[in-house]
């Protein structure tokens, strides 16, 4: 569904979990938004071709074939190493665009930072609008700074339908990094395996730890810890830890300046200082950054609605960490867990982090 590997991933909305096909069978809905929606993921899914096409085929070179070739090997890790649901998903392969396959827009009011939420049949209310053409998000996104709103436009390498239709493999992610090709298609598996609508926070925070940790250990398992392969996929947890960290510090600070018992107007004022110095702080954390995925923090400007946005994915990376060491770092028992703690009501997020607390 957010990294941040160019400008637009460090907005946090790298991977989408969200069932976009089933958005068109509700007529309760906004209709034209779902309409588009609908069409951009039937043309997805019907103009991509077998993976065994597509390797017989000479549209791809040698290495974006072999990185093909491994999608297999890491939807098989997934399942029987991190006990993920297996789907109809990663056979096949979308050859049409290299481009990422959704722009994603997100609001938020200026002294908050509480995400405006649409409600969908099946997902619940999402913190963002999908949309497969740009024209689209553009005219969305000036809708929504007309009602003097933050907002933020970015886009999206990856999105899964939650196993109820077989997602494509998309030419961008095979183009890309291989360590990426992992943590992306572990990420989505995971919302496959455990998503709970109306509980973004908790849902991206589960998909972000399997993602990351998982693509350590799959290339551990099939390389050796000493693989340069493994290596990046270390330095790429490490950097994680250390963005999450800056983030939450941040967030903190905005959080208590619109909390105090001021006019908005000087809370908005304070907030342009809060940002400037997170942008500050951030360049000086930058050499201690082992990877490009977070470098982009910041290239379009701060506001809220990119705050919040990465917060969903980012901020309380600690929190699921913590959960995984707490179950002997084995990522098997820890989505058996979440996946038990899933049936309860309430905020998911924070029940997370007062169990761990609690631990």
């Amino acid at each position: 569904m957010n990294r941040i590997g160019n400008t637009d991933a460090i907005s946090g909305m790298r991977h989408l979990g969200i069932a976009m096909m089933f958005l068109f069978l509700f007529a309760g809905c906004r209709m034209g938004y779902v309409i588009q929606a609908g069409l951009g993921q039937f043309r997805l899914i019907s103009d991509s071709v077998p993976v065994e096409e597509a390797l017989a085929g000479d549209t791809l070179s040698p290495d974006e074939k072999q990185r093909l070739l491994l999608v297999s090997e890491i939807v098989r890790f997934g399942v029987e190493e991190l006990g993920l649901k297996e789907t109809g998903s990663y056979r096949s392969v979308y050859l049409e665009t290299g481009r990422p396959p959704i722009y994603l827009v997100a609001a938020a009011p200026k002294d908050s930072l509480t995400l405006v939420t649409w409600w969908f049949p099946i997902v619940g209310d999402m913190p963002y609008l999908g949309f497969f053409d740009k024209d689209d998000a553009l005219n969305e996104k000036k809708k929504l700074a007309a009602k003097d709103l933050d907002v933020h436009l970015g886009m999206a390498d990856a999105y899964s339908t939650l196993g109820w239709f077989d997602d494509p493999v998309t030419l961008n992610l095979i183009r890309g990094s291989t360590v990426d090709l992992v943590e992306t298609i572990l990420h989505e598996m995971t919302h496959a395996t455990l998503y709970v609508p109306g509980q973004s926070g908790f849902n991206e925070g589960i998909a972000v730890l399997l993602g990351k940790v998982g693509a350590c250990r799959f290339f551990e398992a099939k390389y050796g810890r000493h693989h340069p392969l493994a290596a990046e996929a270390r330095r790429n947890l490490e950097d994680e830890r250390l963005f999450s960290a800056f983030l939450d510090s941040f967030i903190k600070n905005l959080e208590d300046i619109y909390g105090s018992p001021v006019h908005r107007d000087l809370k908005v004022s304070r907030r342009e200082a809060c940002f400037r110095d997170a942008q500050v702080v951030f360049d000086r954390l930058k050499p201690r950054l082992q990877t490009r995925r977070y470098t982009a923090f910041g290239g379009h400007g701060l506001n809220n609605a990119y705050f919040a946005v990465v917060a969903l994915y980012h901020r309380y990376f600690h929190v699921f960490e913590g959960v995984l060491v707490y179950h002997d770092n084995s990522l098997e028992k820890t989505l058996a867990f979440f996946k038990r703690i899933a049936a309860e009501e309430g905020n998911l997020l924070e029940k997370t982090r007062g169990i761990l607390v609690d631990k």
